[in-house]
């Protein structure tokens, strides 16, 4: 089964630093935790990060749900410069509902100069016909709260013109 949620948001901002951030940016800035999620400390294995075909570690904190240490993995799916990314989430290293990979698209549409229409759209698949309900569920509520506090973090991030950390 296949959950989508979308987000949608403005930046008042560069199309290159909408596009960049929430990619290129130290990620325990956008992933600080929230409820079951927890804040993501660091990344390993990054050197190559940011071109298609590049993957990272994801490292957490501990939390209830988290042992913390190695999380899961970020992949760059495709990067189309200025316009969006692609990217896939897997190989959770805990059990998540029967999900098994996350993928999502930060998509960045200049309406004028400095202000960007972002759409941010994650697909959510899981596995087992018993807990799809609730894969939906989680997706459609809490899921979709997750992504706006993302989108607000990456905003504070672009306003303060967080250094990247990778090209």
């Amino acid at each position: 089964m296949i959950t989508k949620v979308s987000r949608s948001t403005i930046y008042d901002c560069s199309l290159e630093r909408a596009f960049k951030t929430p990619m290129l940016c130290d990620v325990s800035k956008v992933h600080t935790g929230f409820g079951i999620m927890p804040k993501v400390t660091h990344t390993s294995d990054d050197q190559e990060w940011g071109k298609p075909g590049s993957s990272k570690k994801v490292h957490v904190a501990k939390s209830f749900f988290q042992k913390g240490g190695f999380a899961s993995m970020d992949h760059v799916i495709e990067r189309k410069e200025n316009q969006y990314w692609v990217i896939q989430v897997d190989q959770f290293q805990t059990w998540m509902l029967g999900f098994y990979k996350f993928v999502g698209e930060w998509k960045t549409t200049q309406i004028e100069e400095n202000k960007i229409r972002i759409d941010y759209t994650y697909h959510l698949h899981s596995k087992g016909f018993l807990l799809a309900p609730i894969c939906w569920f989680f997706g459609k509520t809490f899921w979709k709260i997750y992504m706006k506090r993302v989108l607000e973090n990456i905003r504070k991030m672009v306003l303060n013109n967080e250094p990247y950390q990778f090209d």
